[in-house]
């Protein structure tokens, strides 16, 4: 999810976290299912299933933890390597340095991939603000990579609306220069000096995260009353914009495409814009933009699904899982989809 409340709004998710009151609470209230491998001087939580390669790699949306994969994780296990993780600041997660650049983050997962021992090639899953992360591993690891799944992932010319006007992600840009990665601990003084902050606590677990088991709603309420995590939200949708101006500016250049790797796009069948005067030149402007999605390899399809709003992978899991199975398929038999 681009966060837990709206589909993408990524102005409505900094508002949304910075007005929650919060809690601390311990890391161990509940034990991670994953291990915590190193990333670069700070500890992340990967979470492995399964065993074979292709392996497929996770990536979440906005706000989202790694067990936000629970209804997909498994079933891929069954025919490979399934992993999820938790970026930095979330849930097991130890934070990262700032700012959270899509340079930064995709080092980080790459070093903790390599120093769990779970090697390349990988196919990439990608979330809503997830096929942005994915899509800039392909881009700086290019090797590594042989296959895509693009789950409701925005494109980086795609509008929001923001109140009630439509506004595009990348004019919140403010032309900085992303800083080389680094390593080490976490540089961010807010989170240093306020991680033991007490605060209420947020029990919601509104739709779809209702869809999750039980025993995983609870590990829902724990992290999102982590001061860490909120902190590390906002941190990631600050510097957003800047990473989807550059997407944006390289369109179509070689080092932003994917070549031929197999690609399946993954569309929800309704923006959700009933209602509004515009909202017919807004939902045109969603499908052709995710049908460009689907053109950033030679080897794609793209399938919308009618039984399904932003959040796919817990809607329609099937979908999902089917999707990640036929690029498997097609990555491991060096095949093009049918």
């Amino acid at each position: 999810m681009y966060n837990k409340i709206s589909t993408a709004a990524l102005v409505l998710l900094i508002a949304a976290f910075s007005a929650r009151s919060v809690c601390s609470q311990q890391k161990q209230s509940f034990p991670p299912p994953g291990k915590l491998v190193d990333a670069g001087g700070h500890l992340l939580h990967v979470y492995q299933m399964g065993k074979g390669g292709p392996a497929v790699i996770m990536e979440s949306g906005s706000g989202d933890f790694s067990f936000i994969w629970s209804l997909v994780q498994p079933q891929v296990a069954k025919f490979t390597t399934a992993v999820t993780y938790d970026r930095a600041g979330f849930a097991w997660s130890e934070p990262g340095p700032v700012p959270r650049t899509s340079r930064q983050i995709t080092m980080e997962l790459h070093t903790a991939l390599r120093n769990a021992g779970i090697n390349g090639p990988y196919i990439l899953v990608g979330q809503s603000f997830g096929g942005f992360l994915v899509r800039a591993f392909a881009r700086f690891y290019p090797k590594e990579v042989v296959g895509m799944v693009l789950v409701e992932a925005l494109n980086e010319n795609a509008r929001i609306i923001m109140g009630d006007k439509p506004a595009r992600i990348r004019e919140f840009a403010k032309g900085q220069t992303a800083p080389a990665p680094q390593t080490g601990g976490n540089n961010d003084t807010a989170i240093t000096n306020n991680a033991g902050q007490p605060g209420m606590v947020d029990t919601s677990i509104e739709y779809p995260l209702d869809k999750l088991p039980a025993n995983v709603q609870k590990m829902q309420v724990w992290a999102q009353n982590q001061f860490v995590f909120q902190k590390t939200v906002n941190n990631e949708m600050t510097w957003s914009p800047e990473d989807v101006q550059d997407m944006y500016v390289h369109k179509g250049e070689t080092a932003y495409m994917l070549g031929d790797i197999p690609l399946i796009v993954l569309t929800r069948g309704s923006g959700g814009y009933d209602g509004r005067a515009d909202s017919a030149e807004l939902e045109n402007e969603r499908l052709a933009q995710q049908e460009e999605l689907a053109h950033l390899s030679t080897n794609s399809k793209h399938i919308i699904d009618k039984n399904s709003g932003h959040n796919i992978h817990l809607e329609d899991p099937a979908t999902v899982i089917a999707a990640i199975k036929e690029v498997y398929k097609a990555a491991k038999n060096h095949t093009m989809l049918k």
